[in-house]
Protein backbone atom coordinates (compact mmCIF):
# COMPACT_ATOMS: atom_id res chain seq x y z
CA UNK A 1 0.00 0.00 0.00
CA UNK A 2 1.09 3.60 -1.04
CA UNK A 3 2.66 5.49 1.82
CA UNK A 4 0.02 8.11 2.86
CA UNK A 5 1.28 12.13 3.35
CA UNK A 6 3.42 12.40 6.53
CA UNK A 7 5.60 9.19 6.26
CA UNK A 8 9.03 9.30 6.30
CA UNK A 9 9.76 6.76 3.00
CA UNK A 10 13.41 7.47 2.77
CA UNK A 11 16.68 8.59 4.46
CA UNK A 12 19.99 10.21 2.91
CA UNK A 13 23.56 10.01 4.20
CA UNK A 14 25.22 13.60 3.15
CA UNK A 15 29.07 12.92 3.28
CA UNK A 16 32.12 14.07 2.14
CA UNK A 17 33.73 10.68 1.53
CA UNK A 18 30.70 7.94 0.48
CA UNK A 19 33.18 4.92 0.19
CA UNK A 20 35.10 5.57 3.62
CA UNK A 21 31.55 6.23 5.40
CA UNK A 22 30.65 2.63 3.15
CA UNK A 23 33.57 0.65 5.31
CA UNK A 24 32.24 2.18 7.83
CA UNK A 25 28.18 1.50 7.96
CA UNK A 26 28.76 -1.89 6.51
CA UNK A 27 29.97 -3.90 9.23
CA UNK A 28 28.06 -1.76 11.69
CA UNK A 29 24.88 -1.96 10.44
CA UNK A 30 24.63 -5.10 8.34
CA UNK A 31 24.03 -2.90 5.29
CA UNK A 32 25.13 -3.14 1.51
CA UNK A 33 26.57 0.48 0.42
CA UNK A 34 26.92 0.82 -3.56
CA UNK A 35 30.37 0.02 -4.28
CA UNK A 36 30.13 2.81 -7.44
CA UNK A 37 28.62 6.30 -8.05
CA UNK A 38 25.04 5.65 -9.90
CA UNK A 39 24.51 8.72 -12.46
CA UNK A 40 26.36 12.16 -13.27
CA UNK A 41 26.42 12.42 -8.98
CA UNK A 42 28.21 10.27 -6.09
CA UNK A 43 25.05 8.44 -5.36
CA UNK A 44 24.93 4.94 -3.54
CA UNK A 45 22.06 3.19 -2.43
CA UNK A 46 21.72 1.84 0.79
CA UNK A 47 20.40 -1.54 1.28
CA UNK A 48 19.28 -3.38 4.50
CA UNK A 49 19.10 -7.21 4.21
CA UNK A 50 15.86 -6.94 2.30
CA UNK A 51 15.90 -4.01 0.09
CA UNK A 52 16.79 -0.24 0.08
CA UNK A 53 16.67 2.16 3.36
CA UNK A 54 18.05 5.17 1.74
CA UNK A 55 20.76 6.56 -0.14
CA UNK A 56 24.25 7.60 0.46
CA UNK A 57 25.27 11.16 -1.40
CA UNK A 58 29.24 12.40 -1.54
CA UNK A 59 29.45 16.24 -0.80
CA UNK A 60 31.23 18.10 -3.80
CA UNK A 61 34.08 20.46 -2.72
CA UNK A 62 31.66 23.14 -4.20
CA UNK A 63 28.23 21.81 -1.78
CA UNK A 64 30.64 21.86 1.02
CA UNK A 65 31.82 25.58 0.26
CA UNK A 66 27.81 26.80 0.18
CA UNK A 67 27.39 25.57 3.45
CA UNK A 68 26.98 21.09 2.84
CA UNK A 69 27.93 19.48 6.05
CA UNK A 70 27.71 15.84 6.65
CA UNK A 71 24.92 14.98 8.10
CA UNK A 72 21.46 12.81 7.81
CA UNK A 73 18.12 13.97 6.60
CA UNK A 74 14.87 12.16 6.03
CA UNK A 75 12.20 12.41 3.61
CA UNK A 76 8.72 13.26 4.29
CA UNK A 77 6.42 11.62 1.80
CA UNK A 78 3.68 14.88 0.45
CA UNK A 79 0.72 14.70 -1.90
CA UNK A 80 2.09 17.70 -3.34
CA UNK A 81 5.67 18.93 -3.35
CA UNK A 82 5.21 22.28 -4.29
CA UNK A 83 2.39 23.53 -1.74
CA UNK A 84 3.71 21.75 1.11
CA UNK A 85 6.83 23.84 0.02
CA UNK A 86 5.00 27.18 -0.11
CA UNK A 87 3.12 26.69 3.02
CA UNK A 88 6.51 25.77 5.13
CA UNK A 89 8.10 28.78 4.26
CA UNK A 90 5.12 31.00 4.58
CA UNK A 91 5.62 29.59 8.38
CA UNK A 92 9.57 30.87 8.73
CA UNK A 93 10.99 27.99 6.91
CA UNK A 94 12.95 27.92 4.32
CA UNK A 95 13.73 25.83 0.79
CA UNK A 96 17.53 25.00 -0.43
CA UNK A 97 16.29 23.31 -3.73
CA UNK A 98 13.63 21.29 -5.61
CA UNK A 99 13.97 18.90 -8.29
CA UNK A 100 12.50 16.69 -10.59
CA UNK A 101 14.15 13.01 -10.37
CA UNK A 102 13.49 11.32 -13.37
CA UNK A 103 11.55 7.27 -12.72
CA UNK A 104 12.08 8.73 -8.60
CA UNK A 105 9.90 11.69 -8.33
CA UNK A 106 9.63 15.39 -7.36
CA UNK A 107 11.90 16.38 -4.34
CA UNK A 108 12.81 19.53 -1.87
CA UNK A 109 15.22 19.54 0.64
CA UNK A 110 13.42 22.22 3.59
CA UNK A 111 14.34 23.57 6.99
CA UNK A 112 11.92 24.17 9.45
CA UNK A 113 11.81 27.41 10.83
CA UNK A 114 14.42 26.55 13.97
CA UNK A 115 16.80 24.95 11.26
CA UNK A 116 16.64 21.14 11.10
CA UNK A 117 16.71 20.08 7.83
CA UNK A 118 14.52 17.42 6.24
CA UNK A 119 13.09 16.62 2.58
CA UNK A 120 9.71 16.33 1.29
CA UNK A 121 8.90 13.84 -1.46
CA UNK A 122 6.54 13.16 -3.81
CA UNK A 123 7.40 9.53 -5.27
CA UNK A 124 6.65 8.39 -8.64
CA UNK A 125 5.43 4.84 -8.42
CA UNK A 126 6.79 2.00 -10.35
CA UNK A 127 4.68 1.15 -13.68
CA UNK A 128 3.89 -2.42 -12.02
CA UNK A 129 3.66 -1.19 -8.99
CA UNK A 130 1.02 1.82 -8.23
CA UNK A 131 0.03 1.07 -4.86
CA UNK A 132 3.99 -0.16 -3.75
CA UNK A 133 5.04 1.30 -0.60
CA UNK A 134 8.24 2.46 1.16
CA UNK A 135 9.35 0.23 4.20
CA UNK A 136 12.59 2.43 5.39
CA UNK A 137 11.05 3.25 8.44
CA UNK A 138 9.72 -0.30 9.83
CA UNK A 139 11.04 -0.06 13.68
CA UNK A 140 11.14 -4.05 13.43
CA UNK A 141 13.80 -4.75 11.43
CA UNK A 142 17.13 -5.01 11.83
CA UNK A 143 18.95 -2.17 9.35
CA UNK A 144 15.20 -0.41 9.17
CA UNK A 145 15.01 2.82 10.74
CA UNK A 146 13.42 2.59 14.03
CA UNK A 147 12.90 5.81 15.29
CA UNK A 148 12.71 9.62 14.40
CA UNK A 149 13.80 12.22 16.76
CA UNK A 150 13.94 15.74 16.78
CA UNK A 151 16.07 17.85 19.00
CA UNK A 152 14.86 21.50 18.27
CA UNK A 153 14.66 24.89 20.41
CA UNK A 154 10.92 25.27 21.23
CA UNK A 155 9.49 21.23 21.45
CA UNK A 156 5.92 22.29 21.77
CA UNK A 157 6.00 24.86 18.47
CA UNK A 158 7.77 22.31 17.00
CA UNK A 159 4.97 19.71 17.05
CA UNK A 160 2.81 21.98 15.93
CA UNK A 161 4.29 22.51 12.94
CA UNK A 162 4.92 19.25 12.21
CA UNK A 163 1.45 18.31 12.99
CA UNK A 164 -0.05 20.62 10.84
CA UNK A 165 1.89 20.21 8.00
CA UNK A 166 2.03 16.48 8.27
CA UNK A 167 -0.56 15.18 10.19
CA UNK A 168 1.33 13.90 13.31
CA UNK A 169 0.18 13.99 16.22
CA UNK A 170 1.12 13.64 20.55
CA UNK A 171 0.99 10.55 21.64
CA UNK A 172 2.96 9.78 25.13
CA UNK A 173 4.88 11.57 27.16
CA UNK A 174 7.86 11.28 29.30
CA UNK A 175 9.71 13.97 31.65
CA UNK A 176 13.49 13.59 31.12
CA UNK A 177 15.42 15.97 33.15
CA UNK A 178 17.20 18.89 31.57
CA UNK A 179 15.65 18.59 28.01
CA UNK A 180 11.82 18.98 29.90
CA UNK A 181 8.92 16.74 28.39
CA UNK A 182 9.87 13.60 25.44
CA UNK A 183 7.20 14.31 23.50
CA UNK A 184 6.26 11.09 21.46
CA UNK A 185 4.69 11.72 17.93
CA UNK A 186 2.42 9.42 16.04
CA UNK A 187 1.33 8.87 12.20
CA UNK A 188 -2.13 6.96 11.69
CA UNK A 189 -2.11 5.18 14.99
CA UNK A 190 1.91 4.21 14.51
CA UNK A 191 4.68 5.84 16.95
CA UNK A 192 7.35 7.20 14.50
CA UNK A 193 9.06 9.23 17.01
CA UNK A 194 10.04 12.35 19.20
CA UNK A 195 10.14 15.42 19.68
CA UNK A 196 12.54 17.06 22.80
CA UNK A 197 14.28 20.67 23.34
CA UNK A 198 18.12 20.47 22.59
CA UNK A 199 20.07 20.74 25.55
CA UNK A 200 21.75 24.54 25.76
CA UNK A 201 25.32 24.48 24.12
CA UNK A 202 24.61 21.24 22.16
CA UNK A 203 24.21 20.59 18.66
CA UNK A 204 21.96 22.80 16.56
CA UNK A 205 18.09 22.06 16.18
CA UNK A 206 18.17 18.57 14.22
CA UNK A 207 16.89 15.37 13.36
CA UNK A 208 18.42 11.83 14.56
CA UNK A 209 17.62 8.82 12.63
CA UNK A 210 17.61 5.28 14.73
CA UNK A 211 18.63 2.71 13.26
CA UNK A 212 17.93 -0.82 14.14
CA UNK A 213 20.97 -2.99 14.91
CA UNK A 214 21.08 -6.63 15.64
CA UNK A 215 22.95 -6.57 18.84
CA UNK A 216 23.64 -3.30 20.52
CA UNK A 217 26.31 -4.81 22.85
CA UNK A 218 28.44 -4.85 20.04
CA UNK A 219 28.33 -1.36 18.19
CA UNK A 220 30.77 0.90 20.96
CA UNK A 221 33.43 -1.25 20.02
CA UNK A 222 32.69 -1.58 15.98
CA UNK A 223 32.26 2.14 16.01
CA UNK A 224 35.72 3.19 17.42
CA UNK A 225 37.08 0.65 15.51
CA UNK A 226 35.47 1.86 12.71
CA UNK A 227 37.26 5.23 13.26
CA UNK A 228 33.98 6.87 14.52
CA UNK A 229 32.94 8.21 18.15
CA UNK A 230 30.84 7.38 20.46
CA UNK A 231 29.18 10.15 22.05
CA UNK A 232 26.38 8.81 24.27
CA UNK A 233 25.40 5.34 25.28
CA UNK A 234 24.08 2.20 25.64
CA UNK A 235 21.80 3.59 27.42
CA UNK A 236 18.28 1.61 28.20
CA UNK A 237 15.38 2.93 26.75
CA UNK A 238 11.46 1.50 27.15
CA UNK A 239 10.88 -1.69 25.73
CA UNK A 240 14.47 -3.90 26.96
CA UNK A 241 16.54 -1.82 24.05
CA UNK A 242 19.49 0.44 24.20
CA UNK A 243 20.48 3.61 22.18
CA UNK A 244 23.80 4.28 21.20
CA UNK A 245 25.07 8.13 19.53
CA UNK A 246 27.63 8.50 17.56
CA UNK A 247 29.83 10.50 15.09
CA UNK A 248 30.80 8.80 11.94
CA UNK A 249 34.67 9.08 10.47
CA UNK A 250 33.02 11.52 8.07
CA UNK A 251 31.86 13.54 10.54
CA UNK A 252 27.82 12.95 10.96
CA UNK A 253 26.32 12.41 13.68
CA UNK A 254 24.08 8.99 13.94
CA UNK A 255 22.32 6.90 16.68
CA UNK A 256 21.35 2.89 16.95
CA UNK A 257 18.96 1.08 18.62
CA UNK A 258 18.60 -2.38 19.51
CA UNK A 259 18.53 -5.31 21.59
CA UNK A 260 21.29 -6.79 24.34
CA UNK A 261 22.35 -10.08 23.58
Amino acid sequence: MANPHGSFIWYELMSPDVSGARAFYEPLIGWRIGDRPQGPIDYRMIAAPDGNVGGALELSREMMDHGAQPIWVGYICVDDVDATMAAIVAEGGAKFMANDVPGVGRIALMADPWGALFYVMKPMPPADGADAGSTAFAPEIVGHCAWNELATDDAPAALAFYGKHFGWEAGRAMTMGDIGVYQMMTHHGVEIGAVMNRLPGGPPAMWNHYWHVANIDATPEQITAGGGQVVHGPAEVPGGSAIVMGIDPQGAMFALVGPHL
